[in-house]
C-alpha cells in the first residue's frame, strides 16, 4: 500500500477483480482523478485479476482464516464467501481504526452485491458506504440491513465499459469521493458528559416525540429518533452496541406487537432486548401496542381480522385493534424480553390511550383492552423495572413531561 498524504481521502474499493477488473480500473482512474486515492480490495477467488490489487486476494483470505490454495480446492460460492467476506472485512476494520481508509465502494451483481454488502454491514454507521449493484431496483432490504448503506442501480449489467456504465460508475466514484470530504463527523459523546438518547417514535406519538425533544433539547441532550417499523428498532439497538446510544426513551413499542402476530412492524428476536442488557438507562412506555401493522390489498380487511376494530393506516396498511386477550399476549412477550433487564428503567403507562388511535374518540378506542395489557405486565416485570402509571393520553404534555423526568433522573443519578 502506498503511503498518502495526511488529508488525501481513501476510497476502498470492494470487487471481484477477476470479472470486474476493467470496470474497477476504471472507477479508480475516476475516484484519483477527483483527488482522493483508490484502495483496491479483491474479493474474487478464481479467474486471474484484470488489474492489479493493492489488497490482494492472498491478503484477503489469509486474513479470512484460509489460505488461497486451499480455499481453492473444490472451490464454491458457498465455500469462498465467508472466507473472503471475514477477510476483507476484518482488513477494512483494521484501517478504519488506523484512520486510513474515509470511504467504501463496491461493485457487482447479485454474489457480488450480497458480498460487498454484507462487508458493509459490518462497518460503523457514519462511514459513507455505496454499492454500485444490478440489483438495486430491487428489494434492497436484505442487502442495506440496518446500516447506512447507499444503493445505486447500474441500469446495466456491469461487464465491459461502454458510455452509460462509465457515467455509472463517474457518479459513483464522485459521490464517494463527495461523503468522504463532507465534514461532518458522527459525535458520539453527546454534549459534553452527556450521553446520546436513542428514541423510537411512531406516526401516532409524533405529537409527543415533538415534546419530548424539545425537553431533552432544553436539558442539553442529543437525541436520536427512529420510526420503531423494525428496521427503526434494530437500528437503535445496534446503535447501542456501538457506543453510540447511551441512554433509551422506547416511546414506541409497536415492533413487539407486530412481532407477536406477525405484523409489518416485527423487531425481532433481540427487540428490547439490549438496552436492559448493557444496563443502560431506559424510559420504556407501550406506544403504538395498541395496534397492528398489515400490508393488504387496498381497502380491505383480511377475515382473520374483520371482527376487530380496524383502521387504515394509509390504503395498503390495515392497523387492526388489539383485543383485550391479545394485549395480556403482548405483556407477556414484553416482560419476557424486559428480564434481560439489569440496573433499574422505568415503565410508563398512559392509562387513558395508547396511541392517537386509540384516543377516546380514535378509532380504536378499548380502555379494556388497554387495561388488561397493564393488568398482565404489572406481575411479570422484573424487580428492577418500576412499572408506574400516569391518568394521560400517550401524545399528552403531562405523560411525555413525566418519561423525560424519568430517564434524565436515572441518567443523573
Amino acid at each position: 500500500m502506498q503511503s498518502e498524504s495526511k488529508n488525501e481521502k481513501v476510497i476502498a474499493i470492494l470487487a471481484t477483480l477477476d470479472t470486474k477488473g476493467q470496470e474497477t480500473a476504471f472507477l479508480k482512474e475516476r475516484v484519483e482523478a477527483l483527488g482522493a486515492r483508490a484502495l483496491l480490495i479483491d474479493i474474487g477467488v478464481v479467474g486471474e485479476p484484470g488489474t492489479a490489487a493493492d489488497l490482494s486476494r492472498e491478503e484477503v483470505a489469509r486474513s479470512g482464516g484460509m489460505a488461497l490454495p486451499e480455499l481453492l480446492q473444490d472451490v464454491t460460492r458457498q465455500k469462498a464467501s465467508p472466507v473472503m467476506i471475514a477477510g476483507a472485512t476484518k482488513l477494512l476494520q483494521g484501517l478504519l481504526a488506523e484512520g486510513k481508509v474515509h470511504a467504501v465502494l463496491g461493485l457487482g451483481g447479485t454474489q457480488g452485491t450480497s458480498n460487498c454488502c454484507t462487508i458493509m454491514q459490518a462497518l460503523p454507521y457514519g462511514l459513507p458506504k455505496i454499492m454500485v449493484s444490478t440489483v438495486a431496483a430491487g428489494d434492497t432490504s436484505a442487502f442495506v440491513g440496518i446500516k447506512d448503506i447507499t444503493m445505486m442501480f447500474s441500469v446495466s449489467d456491469i461487464l465491459g465499459l461502454n458510455p452509460l456504465t462509465c457515467k455509472i460508475l463517474a457518479n459513483a466514484a464522485g459521490a464517494a469521493v463527495g461523503m468522504s470530504n463532507s465534514g461532518a463527523e458522527l459525535d458520539v459523546r453527546g454534549s459534553g458528559e452527556k450521553p446520546v438518547i436513542g428514541m423510537t417514535n411512531l406516526g401516532v406519538l409524533t405529537e409527543g416525540a415533538n415534546i419530548a425533544l424539545r425537553l431533552f433539547e432544553e436539558a442539553g441532550y442529543q437525541v436520536i429518533v427512529f420510526h420503531a417499523v423494525g428496521s427503526g428498532g434494530n437500528a437503535m439497538e445496534q446503535m447501542m452496541k456501538e457506543g453510540i446510544i447511551g441512554a433509551v426513551f422506547d416511546y414506541a413499542l409497536g415492533e413487539i406487537a407486530d412481532e407477536v402476530f406477525s405484523g409489518l412492524r416485527a423487531g425481532g428476536d433481540e427487540r428490547l432486548t439490549v438496552a436492559g442488557d448493557l444496563g443502560l438507562p431506559q424510559v420504556i412506555t407501550p406506544g403504538g401496542a395498541d395496534h397492528l401493522g398489515f400490508l393488504v390489498e387496498p381497502n380491505t380487511v383480511p377475515e382473520r381480522w374483520a371482527d376487530h376494530k380496524v383502521v387504515f393506516h394509509n390504503p395498503i396498511i390495515l392497523a387492526p385493534r388489539v383485543n383485550a386477550e391479545e394485549m395480556r399476549m403482548v405483556a407477556r412477550e414484553t416482560a419476557r424480553r424486559l428480564q434481560h433487564t439489569r440496573g433499574r428503567a422505568f415503565f410508563l403507562v398512559p392509562e387513558r390511550s395508547f396511541s392517537r388511535y386509540g384516543l377516546a374518540d380514535g378509532p380504536l378506542h378499548d380502555p379494556e383492552a388497554d387495561a388488561a395489557f397493564v393488568d398482565e405486565l404489572e406481575g411479570l416485570l422484573p424487580e428492577g423495572i418500576e412499572l408506574v402509571k400516569v391518568d394521560a393520553d400517550a401524545e399528552s404534555s403531562v405523560f411525555v413531561e413525566e418519561a423525560v423526568r424519568r430517564l434524565i433522573q436515572l441518567i443523573e443519578a
